[in-house]
């Protein structure tokens, strides 16, 4: 069977009304369909996508030889399987991959908003793509999955619409950012701040494009530090040197800074560094407890089967935050959620990477 991948960009004339108060109109979201909808459509499955992610969750475009993000897992006999379900990945609000965002050109004006786009959050990311639901006429789905960032939005789903989904699997997340990933973001936020290129938000993006900007490059290195653990840099990179560089010159490099350096650059050339502080100011303020009393008061919203999976060496989101949850659910006397820890050295970015040790999981929840 093939993936079926199709690409679209639905455009919104009604106002989003944002958490802050403030109103997004006219919006755009740009999404991804893999597989086939069936008649009565109860096989859709909803992906999430993380910080840096975008609709593009798997396959390939012509042309193109880099896969969709998780295309190990989603695809014809993969554990999100497109023969099966009829999968969609929007890209969020905020983003720069074809939905509104801050380099979007502002209404009615032909000038980017720049600053003067909203601060969005997690749940009017979630609030948007509700709204695209709607549109394409989709009032329930069998599941929502995503890691990171796209677990904020699949427990924000549960909490805020609690009979839209049957299923929600949330992996490599959290209830509430905690100070330890604020501080990483911190420091890639005052990197592009204090770039003299980012010129305070006033810059060229086709200049960017071509020559990147080396304080946001400076901020993902940072990042990627909070992706990795001690164990899988170790097994990665260990002290290796690099071949060609003497180990006495002041400007030589271990592998590791070499693939810092590759990363963080690189990402430069590709993702849009006022984008970057708008996801990260959302990833920073998202607190599944908002608007209630406690966190167990969000959690007693949830009706949709909840399944919980951490990453033991995940240092951005650590896995007692996971267990956290589980433990109020435990407490509020829910009786369909399941929590498992996945033994994993890999960290943060384990979830995208060693899918062979959650695979099973995930199909499992999907299909059980």
């Amino acid at each position: 069977m093939s993936l079926n991948l199709q690409t679209y960009t639905e455009h919104f004339t009604n106002p989003l009304y944002l958490e802050s108060g403030r109103i997004l109109e006219p919006y755009d979201i740009t999404y991804e369909t893999y597989g086939t909808l069936n008649d009565d459509k109860s096989n859709v499955v909803v992906v999430c996508h993380a910080l840096t992610g975008s609709h593009h969750a798997a396959g390939v475009y012509e042309n193109e030889t880099k896969a969709g993000w998780w295309d190990g897992l989603i695809g014809s006999k993969k554990a999100i399987d497109t023969d099966k379900y009829f999968v969609i990945c929007s890209n969020v609000i905020g983003s720069c991959f074809g939905s509104t965002g801050p380099m979007s050109m502002q209404h009615p004006h032909l000038e980017p908003y720049r600053y003067k786009f909203p601060v969005v959050t997690v749940k009017d990311m979630v609030k948007a793509q509700r709204i695209l639901f709607d549109r394409l006429d989709i009032h329930r789905v069998h599941a929502i999955v995503g890691g990171s960032m796209g677990g904020m939005q699949a427990l924000q789903f549960a909490v805020h619409y609690p009979n839209f989904a049957n299923k929600i699997i949330a992996l490599a997340t959290t209830y509430a950012t905690q100070p330890w990933a604020i501080a990483f973001n911190k420091v890639a936020q005052e990197s592009i701040l204090n770039d003299p290129d980012f010129k305070q938000g006033y810059y060229d993006p086709d200049i960017l494009k071509e020559q990147g900007l080396s304080g946001m490059a400076v901020g993902r290195m940072a990042g990627h530090i909070s992706f990795l653990s001690h164990e899988s840099m170790r097994t990665k990179f260990g002290r290796d040197y690099k071949l060609t560089d003497g180990l006495y010159e002041l400007f030589g490099k271990f592998q590791v800074e070499s693939y810092l350096e590759y990363n963080g650059y690189n990402f430069t050339k590709w993702f849009d560094p006022l984008a970057y502080l708008y996801i990260t100011k959302a990833i920073n303020i998202y607190d599944l407890a908002r608007g209630f009393d406690s966190l167990a008061e969000s959690l007693k919203r949830i009706n949709a089967d909840l399944h919980l999976i951490s990453f033991k060496n995940d240092l951005l989101f650590k896995n007692f935050e996971m267990q956290e949850i589980a433990d109020e659910l435990k407490k509020n006397g829910n009786k369909n959620y399941s929590y498992i820890d996945i033994d994993s050295d890999y960290g943060h970015d384990a979830f995208l990477v060693e899918l062979e040790k959650f695979d099973n999981y995930v199909k499992d929840a999907l299909n059980g």
